[in-house]
């Protein structure tokens, strides 16, 4: 069942941390999840929390440090002493985990935490560990596995994994290597037990496996677990020895990044924020693209202001402005989401950017064809002025079919060049959408004009 979190909840648990009532205020929790218990700390002040913190068991308190918030993660680091990091928390974590915690240290308290860390061989993994940017398979990666020998028979496979199984938190795929740690394949769980003890590994292995390099870029990572539905995924390194394994959890938190990085970037954010950061850095990541919105408000300004002779000669030109703008906004945004998906998805790279270009525009000419009688009849019974009627038609479906262009060329373009194509929604396409539909319009409403005269 789903924990719900309250404030009322919150009230109680600040009485008994005041009271210092530890043993009610751990009863309180202890039925809950890490994952549940890190949302609660996010609701304590620090004092508040780190009583509670520090009066849980290690293993509870290092599985509840893996699922906070960076923020509050930085916060607890910094009120606990480097060899209590090291032998309570660091030394009940997975690898992977006590990665990311030792990556967050400053130098100095890194090396006094590896220095203090009493199991070796764990260091020595951690450290391995340490040399892999956090943004490919080998940051990601845990070294806890397991792994047999392809000359195994059934019965020393059996042995070893109980052996290597007390350091695995979970056992999902057993991994083959030769006599060199190069990976040769998968033996099924239900082919370990199903047969006879002295039959050998090699006979029975599965050599159908999915792997990713220590190199690999964790999106890349996550598009394969996601496409093949895998819950581990293996890592070798360039001499494809098996070095490590990649878990679901940790690509959810990739997929999970990536997108509130791409929505924060679609919507004019430029750096990673959370609703709890303070006020200048919220400001921060938000002004460039107001600046670029405020620019294109000037610009438009200066449009209108070399339009001045039309608005004096069609007075309800002004009217549809606004129609003018948001038809622009909106038809871009929709032709750049279509691309960017099919950029996620890998399917733009099935089709030439022509024939995509093509089919948008295609798509374009129908829309802007209804659309544009849409508004010719509405102005046709509600408005005295033919001109103006033809004017915001046409008008309308130029704009149409230069927002739908713009939204799928950008976008390619920038997927071209290794740039990000998120950057092409929000207010990058919105603005330069607005600033050419306002431009189109004018300028149909000039032309006809000088037809007309």
């Amino acid at each position: 069942m789903k924990f719900e979190l309250t404030r009322a909840y919150i009230d109680d648990l600040k009485e008994l941390i005041e009271e210092e009532n530890v043993t009610d205020a751990l009863e309180k929790i202890s039925d809950l999840h890490a994952a549940d218990i890190a949302d609660v700390f996010e609701q304590l002040d620090t004092e508040e929390a780190h009583y509670l913190f520090f009066n849980l068991r290690s293993e509870l308190a290092s599985q509840i440090l893996t699922e906070l918030e960076d923020d509050n993660i930085d916060r607890f680091l910094k009120a606990i002493p480097g060899e209590i990091i090291a032998n309570v928390l660091i030394q009940q974590m997975n690898t992977d985990d006590a990665t990311d915690i030792v990556q967050r240290l400053s130098p100095k308290l890194k090396d006094e935490v590896m220095h203090h860390l009493k199991d070796k061989e764990h260091a020595e993994d951690i450290a391995d560990l340490l040399v892999f940017d956090e943004n490919t398979a080998g940051g990601l990666m845990a070294k806890e596995l397991i792994r047999v020998n392809w000359n195994w028979d059934i019965n020393t496979c059996i042995n070893d994994i109980r052996r290597q199984s007390e350091e695995v938190e979970n056992v999902i795929y057993i991994y083959v290597v030769d006599d060199d740690e190069k990976l040769l394949g998968t033996l099924p769980i239900k082919k370990l037990i199903t047969n006879h003890g002295k039959v050998k590994v090699y006979d029975i292995l599965d050599k159908e496996i999915i792997y990713v390099q220590t190199a690999t870029s964790s999106s890349e990572v996550a598009t394969i677990m996601e496409r093949y539905d895998l819950f581990a995924l293996p890592v070798v390194d360039t001499l494809n020895r098996l070095v490590g394994r990649i878990t679901i959890d940790d690509v959810v938190d990739v997929i999970k990044e990536q997108a509130e990085k791409d929505y924060q970037m679609a919507s004019g954010i430029t750096n990673d924020v959370e609703s709890n950061d303070n006020i200048f850095k919220q400001s921060r990541a938000r002004l460039p693209w107001l600046f670029i919105g405020l620019l294109g408000g000037v610009i438009d300004a200066s449009i209108i202001n070399n339009f001045e002779v039309e608005f004096s000669l069609f007075a309800g030109l002004a009217l549809f402005l606004p129609l003018i703008a948001a038809m622009a906004g909106n038809v871009g945004v929709q032709s750049s989401f279509i691309v960017i998906q099919s950029i996620a998805n890998k399917t733009i790279e099935l089709e030439s950017p022509l024939k995509r270009i093509s089919k948008e525009f295609l798509g374009a000419l129908f829309n802007g064809f209804i659309c544009a009688v849409a508004i010719f009849l509405y102005n046709y019974f509600f408005s005295d002025s033919f001109l103006l009627t033809y004017t915001v038609s046409v008008a309308l479906f130029s704009v149409i079919i230069f927002a739908a262009l713009n939204g799928t060329i950008v976008p390619l373009v920038l997927h071209k060049f290794k740039i990000n194509p998120a950057l092409a929604t929000g207010p990058f396409i919105t603005t330069l959408n607005d600033i050419m539909g306002l431009f189109i319009y004018l300028s149909v409403a000039r032309w006809i004009y000088l037809l007309v005269s």
